[in-house]
């Protein structure tokens, strides 16, 4: 279509048939008895079009199974209603963010800002920012980019990686990679930054996640299976899995971080088990799964991930899981209980629970908060790990439903303005002090402190057509539509509704321009969402009791 930035592509090519829950054929251990379960790919039209039909006007066959996922022109020519202009203003400008290696793209860099004063690292290609610039471009029919980037940040991980005296896991991911031309010698070098340079000087952890969700996302979309297969593949995988799965003196499933590991890399009070590294972690184990060879090394990983994946599940759900029968059960909690029958397992103090809490949990509703571990609950609302949650299946089908409901009840505070807040509240006065140490940048409703992040949308997209809610999708690219383009595209907002641009707020961040192309690309098409969402396997079901959010 021209004027779009689309190219037209045919639908020819099938997504790959591998399927992410055939466990049977991956295990390939006769004591191990595994039910295979659909893949996204082999759902029927009645069961993913569920509640869609009344969100989107001008829907049809809203899956269908032998559907390549690369037919997004055809797809915007099918519906009755033109492009809006805002996708070619985002096409152009995610074009220009493009980064290329000896004449080859290899991602696209964080911000194209030429108002800011100090260009920072927002001139390099992060792994985690690169994640909707390679699904626009995947939902477009142009793989190479995605690629060669997949490709690139593997022979990254593989150099030695040192901070100060100390040397990093040999699997760690690079947090993101600047390309430097030499005009004068016509040649391109690369320089990678695996933590020693960001601040506080922490390593990311959602960076080696990001890369397997990706591949997978390669695989499914492209239908080529032979990059994933390389040996190269294999072994950045089990790199990666082998810092996350090796034995410790955890007493939980969950993974233990630092504070700044992720999306969120300034000090906002995560270390411990945040949500956010928790769900990408099932999403990636879940991912790697579909994709180890069942050689004597792959296969040793892909029986570890099957125990974790149990294990992280029953976890989650159970200790995480927040809605209104919980709160209750929490706030008559009693404590010091010195036993295996214990109910109040992490010895959680009734009276830390904050105020706020109670108001902002529906009767109808809940959501995964933000961190458990021994006497402390972080009852904090993260966006993109309730997001994950829902697409890697880590939250039950009525788990994801409560955490839309509970969007939808609390839309005034999570959407308001500008989709969507990073998390909520904001930390303020002695708790902001405390908890960021006075930063700055993190102020009350600002930055990863309550802001909106444009980003967020595409994954609110995806988990509304998840659960069949496309209509809030639509009310939230609507919001964006109304203010993105106009405010050239900032990074995030700020503000307790998010109708100020953010006071150091990036211009024409790439991952902002991506986001809204993906969410846009997703409820245009939503078979694109074979990609990215895992379905649920109800092997890894544990019997929960149900809560009143489940049942009203």
């Amino acid at each position: 279509m021209e004027g779009t930035g689309l190219r037209n592509v045919s639908s020819h090519c099938s997504i790959s048939e591998m399927d992410d829950f055939d466990l049977s054929k991956l295990l390939d251990k006769p004591r191990i008895n595994i039910e295979r379960q659909r893949s996204f790919d082999e759902r029927s039209l009645s069961e993913l079009s569920i509640g869609l039909s009344r969100g989107l006007d001008n829907y049809e066959n809203a899956y269908s199974p032998g559907r390549s996922g690369l037919d997004t022109p055809a797809s915007s020519a099918r519906n009755s209603f033109e492009p809006h202009p805002m996708v070619a203003e985002a096409w152009d400008a995610l074009r220009r963010s493009m980064v290329h290696f000896r004449g080859q793209p290899v991602g696209t860099i964080a911000a194209v800002d030429h108002a800011a004063e100090e260009v920072l690292n927002y001139d390099q290609v992060f792994v985690r920012d690169f994640v909707p610039s390679a699904l626009a471009f995947l939902m477009n029919g142009e793989p190479d980019i995605v690629k060669n980037f997949l490709l690139k940040t593997l022979q990254l991980q593989g150099w030695e990686k040192r901070v100060d005296r100390f040397k990093l896991g040999e699997g760690v991911m690079p947090a993101s990679f600047k390309v430097l031309h030499d005009p004068v010698r016509k040649t391109d070098t690369i320089m990678a930054d695996f933590g020693e340079s960001a601040i506080g000087r922490v390593a990311p952890v959602d960076s080696g996640f990001w890369w397997i969700i990706l591949l997978r996302a390669y695989t499914k979309s492209t239908g080529d299976v032979s990059l994933a297969e390389t040996p190269e593949c294999q072994r950045g995988m089990r790199l990666i899995l082998s810092l996350c799965l090796s034995e410790g003196f955890d007493t939980f499933p969950t993974l233990l971080c630092a504070d700044g590991c992720s999306m969120i890399d300034r000090r906002m009070g995560i270390y411990g088990y945040p949500i956010e590294i928790q769900a990408l972690f099932f999403m990636a184990l879940r991912s790697a799964l579909a994709m180890l060879k069942h050689d004597t090394e792959g296969g040793e990983f892909v029986e570890r991930i099957v125990k974790r994946l149990h294990a992280l599940s029953y976890h989650m759900r159970s200790y995480f899981w927040l809605d209104f029968q919980q709160l209750n059960d929490i706030y008559r909690y009693k404590t010091e209980e010195y036993s295996h029958t214990a109910v109040n397992k992490f010895n959680v103090i009734p009276d830390s629970i904050p105020d706020w809490v109670f108001e902002f949990v529906p009767k109808r509703g809940g959501y995964f908060i933000g961190n458990v571990s021994p006497a402390r609950m972080d009852f904090r609302w993260f966006a993109l790990g309730n997001c994950i949650a829902i697409l890697s299946s880590l939250a039950t089908p009525e788990q994801a439903s409560a955490i839309m409901d509970l969007i939808e009840a609390r839309w005034d505070e999570l959407v308001a303005e500008m989709p969507l807040k990073i998390s909520y509240p904001a930390l303020e006065n002695h708790d902001w002090r405390l908890i960021t140490g006075c930063d700055p940048k993190n102020t009350r409703w600002s930055y990863h402190n309550g802001g909106s992040w444009p980003v967020l949308l595409w994954l609110l997209t995806a988990a509304c057509i998840k659960t069949g809610r496309p209509q809030i999708a639509r009310r939230a690219i609507d919001l964006a539509e109304s203010r993105l383009s106009k405010d050239s595209w900032p990074e995030y907002y700020d503000g307790t509704v998010g109708r100020y641009i953010g006071k150091q707020a990036r211009k024409y961040q790439t991952w902002s321009i991506a986001g809204y192309l993906v969410a846009k690309m997703l409820l245009e098409d939503p078979s694109h969402l074979g990609m990215i969402a895992l379905e649920e396997d109800k092997q890894m079901k544990p019997v929960i009791k149900r809560s009143a959010s489940w049942t009203c």
